[in-house]
Order: structure tokens, then C-alpha cells, then sequence
């Protein structure tokens, strides 16, 4: 069983839409039924929660470990330049 659905586009996205249905060699029905249907099955990549723990990683920057020292430095040239 099929359902009749109505939207609503601006004028531009339903030009370039019609545009790309007629690139493609369908109705604009049908360009739009593909879309909706590539998107609710396409699989989506699970994420584990092991890729959140290298967030921030620098992938060896030292600042962390010299910020005290990159900050004193920093406060120094301002003064100079004062």
C-alpha cells in the first residue's frame, strides 16, 4: 500500500531538484522516494566508546606539560612590547 504525500520547496531547491531527477531519469517522485529510502536504511557506523579517549590528544604536544613555562613567556614579551 502506498501513501500520497505532499511538500512543500522553495522555488530553487525545487528547480535544482527537478533538475537532478531529469539528470538521473526520473520523476521528481521518484528522485525524492529514493532519497527518503537511502536514508532510513542506510547503516549508520556504530561508534564505540573507546574512540572518545584519545579526544584531545595532541599526538604529542608538550603543552600541557610546559604551559606554566609557555605562559611566563607569553606574559613577558607583552611586557616587553609595553
Amino acid at each position: 500500500m502506498v501513501t500520497r504525500t505532499q511538500i512543500t520547496l522553495d522555488r530553487e531547491l525545487h528547480r535544482r531538484a527537478r533538475a537532478k531527477a531529469a539528470e538521473l531519469g526520473v520523476s521528481l517522485a521518484e528522485y525524492v522516494r529514493r532519497l527518503v529510502t537511502a536514508d532510513l536504511t542506510e547503516e549508520r557506523p556504530r561508534v564505540g566508546v573507546e574512540s572518545i579517549f584519545g579526544l584531545g590528544d595532541s599526538g604529542g604536544s608538550d603543552i600541557a606539560r610546559h604551559k606554566d613555562e609557555y605562559v611566563g613567556e607569553a606574559v613577558a614579551a607583552l611586557r616587553k612590547r609595553s
